[in-house]
């Protein structure tokens, strides 16, 4: 039973008392095996040892540089009890700091820096001005409970991705997180026996708000794999599902599409879905077609069609705003796409372009699709910018007043109240949320609205050598308006092999019958060239800077061997460019 208005520390230190030996977590490792049982007891009393053992004070930083580990969830827990404002962080890599995890670190000002024995030498040298450090797992349990805290004192820093701007640190307060975490338990049907299996990071809000705490705040079990294990055996993933009899496990889109890729290479080990009440997809922009080929595929294993569960939200809500219900199933929409380019829904013509919902706004929220530029709202089925307000709307971004103001304090013309702007453009219908673009990554060209991840589907579907989801489509000035330029990944298997005179002509076609463009230039790239985020999200801006440098090495196989005697003016070589 959840608390009315109780904090997350003092969740856990209650279900610590009343049910001490029931498993809050299960930690698996790279194959799939039980590593590491956490029980609420055990949580709670190294939590409590946490917060007696940090050399920092109530509302001070402490940075989390973790792997996928229980001492995290003991790190993040044991900052809560003690009142200090935990910052979650990709931790560096072979000695060396990303460039968002160094301005985390800069922007956070950390008095101190939680991590593992293991790590403590290598983190303090790539990070010398950081004044105090904690290793977690030299610390034992101890007695004790959480400090009271109010519902409007901070809680934790969550970092945005960094995937249109430099990252931010969102003000997620006690009340916050209390009341997102009761609209997740409420959409999904949540309660202690609703087991949870998740695999995202940590450091990213689905990670953590959905995966790691909500089986907390419900009294609930998680099984936690790491996200390597899933990349490198993406069936790890439905495979614990299966064997934990989970009620509830999801990513972003593009982790059912790897789930479908590695069904049809096989094989396809023994599995019974028919326990996943609640496949939640988000994150990403929600494909129609990953719906319906995650469902065929492992349909034949129990899988419900019903429990695919497209939502939508985004770090500055805390985390979800709008959801599909438990067992509704998706909604899917045949809209005109002429006039998705004038910025209205309207039913299919003769180009047609299929939108997935992201479900209905949930109880406690509300939102509003806005003209960005008049501020007044939308008529229905117009397409603007969605704004969102309600108790789970984190308080603001860390030192940043103007962003702050811009962001989370919008006014609609002539109405009270304030506004979170996500930066997402969608329409309602017929109380459905379709989210079909971002609002600075629109490219307008000849008068129509293009979202990119319409043209980078697109793009990666015209030819099978090049890889789903790793493309970047983005405007550049022209001589007569903005002109479109796409950046696409070949597959690995392709690198050394193919045509691309073929494949350019395939994407071009392609993007001609489909939308009516012409492109100032297509690069078809090598693998793992697109910059993403630490949260795998295509980082468009980022491609537009290297482009416009000439930095992208172009995909240019070795020429088949030619008969001289027959190909007038000899042999014929391509060199392949870089690595």
């Amino acid at each position: 039973m959840i608390t009315p208005g109780a904090t997350l520390p003092e969740m856990v230190a209650r279900r610590a008392a009343e049910t001490p030996r029931r498993t809050a977590y299960v930690f698996l490792d790279e194959r799939g095996a039980e590593a590491r049982v956490l029980t609420y007891a055990e949580l709670h009393e190294r939590a409590a040892g946490v917060a007696a053992a940090l050399p920092c004070g109530p509302g001070e930083r402490a940075l989390l540089a973790f792997p996928q580990c229980p001492e995290f969830v003991i790190a993040f827990l044991g900052c809560l009890y003690a009142g200090v404002v935990a910052v979650p962080m990709n931790p560096p890599r072979r000695n060396r700091v990303q460039e968002a995890t160094a301005a985390v670190v800069a922007d956070s000002a950390p008095a101190a820096v939680l991590t593992l024995r293991s790590s403590l030498d290598a983190l303090q040298e790539t990070l010398p001005q950081v004044p105090a450090w904690l290793a977690v797992d030299e610390v034992g349990p101890a007695a004790g409970a959480p400090v009271a805290r109010r519902p409007g004192d901070l809680a934790f820093l969550q970092y945005t991705s960094g995937s249109t701007s430099a990252p931010k640190g969102v003000m997620v307060s006690h009340g916050n997180l209390a009341a997102n975490e009761d609209m997740i338990a409420r959409a999904f049907g949540h309660d202690e026996g609703s087991t949870v299996v998740g695999w995202a990071p940590f450091f990213h809000d689905q990670g953590l708000i959905g995966n790691l705490l909500q089986p907390l705040w419900v009294g609930a079990q998680a099984i936690v794999m790491s996200p390597m294990a899933f990349v490198r055996r993406p069936l790890l993933w439905p495979e614990a599902v299966s064997r934990y009899r989970a009620h509830t496990s999801g990513g972003p889109n593009f982790a059912f599409d790897a789930c479908v890729a590695a069904a049809a290479r096989g094989p396809v080990p023994t599995l019974d879905l028919s326990c996943w009440k609640v496949a939640f997809n988000g994150a990403e922009p929600v494909r129609p077609d990953t719906v319906r080929a995650f469902a065929e595929a492992f349909g034949p294993h129990g899988f419900d069609p019903a429990a695919m569960h497209p939502c939508y939200g985004l770090a500055e809500a805390t985390l979800i705003v709008t959801g599909t219900g438990r067992l509704r199933g998706p909604r899917l929409l045949l809209a005109d796409a002429t006039a998705l380019e004038e910025g209205r829904v309207a039913g299919a013509s003769a180009r047609v372009r299929e939108l997935a919902g992201s479900g209905e706004v949930l109880t406690g929220e509300t939102v509003r699709i806005v003209d960005p530029q008049t501020r007044r709202p939308c008529p229905p089925a117009a397409v603007g910018e969605v704004w969102v307000s309600g108790p789970a709307v984190a308080q603001g971004y860390w030192r940043r007043p103007t962003a702050t103001a811009k962001t989370f304090r919008a006014r609609i013309e002539d109405e009270t109240g304030e506004y979170l702007r996500t930066g997402d453009l969608g329409a309602l219908v017929d109380g459905e949320l379709y989210v079909v673009g971002r609002l600075t990554d629109v490219a307008i060209i000849r008068g129509r609205n293009h979202h990119p991840h319409d043209v980078e589907h697109t793009v990666a579907t015209a030819h099978p050598a090049l890889q789903p989801g790793s493309g970047a489509a983005f405007a550049v000035p022209g001589p007569d308006g903005e002109r479109l330029v796409v950046v696409q990944e070949v597959r690995r298997e392709h690198r050394r092999s193919g045509d691309p005179r073929e494949v350019a002509g395939a994407v071009r076609a392609a993007l001609a019958q489909e939308h009516g463009l012409a492109l100032a230039d297509l690069v078809v790239t090598l693998p793992g060239r697109v910059p993403r985020t630490s949260s795998g999200k295509v980082r468009r801006a980022a491609a537009a800077a290297i482009h416009a440098a000439g930095g992208f090495d172009r995909w240019s196989p070795p020429a088949r061997p030619v008969d001289t005697a027959v190909e007038e003016g000899g042999p014929t070589r391509i060199d392949v460019e870089g690595d």
